[in-house]
C-alpha cells in the first residue's frame, strides 16, 4: 500500500477479517430480519437481529447449550444433529415471538455443502419460518438424525435425537 495523502485506512472490522461490508449493506437494504448463525469452539448460536439506525437490535438469541441444560441432549452441542435441533428450537421460539421470515447471515463462515450451519437453517425452516435457501446445500437426513455418528460410535444418538426433537416440538 502507498503512503502519503492518498492512503486511507480501512475499517477496523474489515482489516481484522470480521465483516464483509458489501454483503452487510446488501442484506441491510432488504430491511428483513436476519438469522445470524455463529459457531464457537464448543457451541452454535442463532440470533434474530433487526437493523435500526442506532444499531442492530437483537430480538431473540438461542445457544446450543440449552439443548443439554433444558432438553437433555448428552452429546456435542456443535455437531450436525445439535445444529438442527438448535434451529428447530430457535424457529419455534421465533414463531412465538411473531417473527415470520428471516434471511440467513452466516458471516464469514465458508459455504460448504452439508455443513452444520445449514442444518440450523433447515431446523428454522422446519419450525415454520419462511427462509430462502437452496435445498441442495442442506445436509442429508442421515447426517441430521445422527446416523453417521451412531454407526461410528455405536451409541443411541438417533433415539436421543428423536426424543429431544419431540420435546422441542411439544414444549417450545
Amino acid at each position: 500500500m502507498a503512503t502519503g495523502p492518498r492512503y486511507a485506512v480501512r475499517f477496523k472490522r474489515r482489516r481484522e477479517g470480521k465483516t464483509n461490508y458489501r454483503k452487510r449493506v446488501a442484506s441491510l437494504k432488504s430491511d428483513s430480519i436476519r438469522l445470524v448463525i455463529r459457531r464457537s469452539n464448543s457451541y452454535i448460536q442463532a440470533q434474530f437481529v433487526k437493523y435500526e439506525q442506532t444499531g442492530d437490535k437483537t430480538l431473540l438469541t438461542v445457544n446450543s447449550i440449552l439443548l443439554s441444560k433444558k432438553f437433555g441432549w448428552k452429546y456435542s452441542c456443535k455437531n450436525t444433529p445439535a445444529a438442527y435441533l438448535l434451529g428447530l428450537l430457535a424457529g419455534k421460539l421465533a414463531v412465538k415471538a411473531k417473527i415470520n421470515e428471516a434471511i440467513a447471515d452466516i458471516g464469514l463462515n465458508t459455504v460448504a455443502k452439508g455443513s452444520s450451519i445449514f442444518a440450523v437453517v433447515k431446523g428454522v425452516a422446519d419450525a415454520g419460518l419462511k427462509i430462502n435457501f437452496n435445498p441442495k446445500i442442506l445436509p442429508s437426513e442421515e447426517r441430521i438424525s445422527g446416523k453417521h455418528i451412531a454407526a461410528h460410535f455405536k451409541n443411541k444418538i438417533m433415539e436421543d435425537f428423536l426424543a429431544v426433537k419431540a420435546k422441542i416440538i411439544s414444549n417450545a
